[in-house]
């Protein structure tokens, strides 16, 4: 199971990349693969190949209307299936015992 956090917008489009942006999050939603937007970027999971479909596909979005595309993607795999992305936050909770927030 792989869990990638990643990051991508056109960098020649001034200050205010949102309109780009929101095109990657409708795509990412209606692709069906489990996902967690934050402020700062954008959780996925599932296995390698449908992680990194949707990442490739998010850039296809992208680069016919940029000249240039910035992009971070951190990535973590674990054997299994199991799914990872509440159950490493619920750890620290019960590390903690107590509630974080999300």
């Amino acid at each position: 199971m792989v869990l990638a956090e990643f990051s991508m917008f056109p960098t020649d489009k001034g200050e205010s990349v949102s309109a780009y942006v929101s095109q990657i999050i409708d795509y990412i939603d209606k692709s069906g693969i489990n996902y967690k937007l934050t402020p700062m970027g954008t959780v996925l999971e599932g296995n390698w190949d449908e992680v990194m479909d949707v990442i490739s596909n998010c850039f296809k979005i992208l680069e016919p209307q940029a000249n240039r595309i910035y992009s971070t993607i951190k990535i973590d795999y674990r054997k299994g299936e199991q799914s990872r992305m509440s159950s490493k936050i619920n750890k620290i909770e019960i590390l903690l015992n107590k509630n974080i927030k999300k």
